[in-house]
């Protein structure tokens, strides 16, 4: 019988814990598969943690990691998939706005032969209207400019088989973008539908602060466009200062006209300051980046773990 890894990064999601784990229960209450849950604890400051020890002293197929502090979603589902033995693992948020009744179509079509079955929101109206708005700008702004594409609307509610987690697991890189990481997999995929419904308590974990954060997470991580653009513009602008200085040049000294202009000329080493500031920003972007990167820290450090089966990494 098939092992299906669900796979629940948690952060303050106390009141949400026990409606959730009721409707995952009845989800998947009745089915072929083995199931294993699970629950990374990032960090968490309510009792988040309280009610995972407690759910995994009380059932045996769930295991409880909690981490040292808080690392970020990123590396908590990066925990989560190195601790998951399934012959298919699935992530979802503990918040329900993934809904778990979609997970028995996810396994039909996994067993149909697709590595990957992507969950796409086809109505965000649950969502705020700027939330709705940023998300629209940045999978078109990040398609366009990336390899590989991504799928609009579609987060990290998805099924994936253990080969395409084998491949995640490989991946050494500390400054992840996990949609991108798990598109990078490649394999057969496909896609369901659903409509996201609203958070049954608590409020979302993501301000525009992270969301802004991931978004340059997600862009710098998979491509270096911004680089080369800026090429492009300071090869703009030095041919435009080529051709200004040679009508002035021109101008002055066989038309013989005076050259006023201080206030222009102010604008301009403004403008050009302003641009290069810019430039060296972008610049600065990638090579943090880079810093962070060669440090090679780990993506997280496990503090216990909770439950019967203990396997896994315990630092990576």
């Amino acid at each position: 019988m098939a092992l299906i890894s669900i796979l629940c990064p948690c952060y303050n999601e106390a009141e949400n814990l026990p409606l959730f784990w009721r409707t995952l229960s009845e989800a998947l209450g009745d089915s072929q598969y083995e199931y294993e849950y699970i629950f990374v604890n990032d960090g968490s400051s309510d009792g988040t943690l309280e009610y995972l020890k407690r759910l995994a002293s009380e059932n045996a197929r769930v295991r409880a990691i909690d981490l040292s502090r808080n690392f970020g979603k990123e590396a908590a589902l990066s925990a989560a998939i190195d601790f998951a033995a399934g012959d298919a693992v699935i992530p979802i948020d503990a918040d329900l706005q993934d809904p778990p009744e979609l997970i028995p179509e996810m396994l039909r079509l996994w067993q149909e032969g697709f590595d990957v079955v992507e969950a796409q929101r086809s109505d965000r109206a649950s969502d705020t209207f700027g939330k709705r708005l940023t998300a629209h700008f940045f999978y078109r702004f990040h398609n366009k400019i990336s390899s590989p594409k991504l799928t609009e609307n579609a987060g990290d509610f998805r099924l994936m088989s253990r080969r395409v987690v084998d491949v995640i697991k490989k991946l050494p890189e500390s400054q992840r973008f996990m949609r991108g990481l798990f598109a990078w997999a490649g394999f057969k995929t496909t896609v369901v539908q659903y409509v996201r419904p609203p958070r049954p308590a608590g409020e979302t974990k993501y301000n525009y602060k992270s969301m802004w954060r991931l978004a340059l997470d997600a862009i710098t991580s998979f491509s270096t466009l911004p680089l080369r653009l800026w090429s492009y513009i300071g090869a703009a602008i030095s041919m435009t200062a080529f051709l200004g200085t040679l009508y002035i040049f021109v101008r002055t000294l066989v038309f013989g006209k005076d050259l006023p202009g201080y206030a222009s000329t102010i604008c301009l080493i403004l403008f050009l300051g302003g641009v290069q500031l810019l430039g060296i920003g972008i610049l600065g972007e990638y090579l943090g980046r880079t810093y962070m990167e060669v440090k090679h820290r780990p993506l997280y450090v496990v503090a216990d773990i909770y439950g019967e089966n203990e396997g896994g990494d315990k630092k990576k």
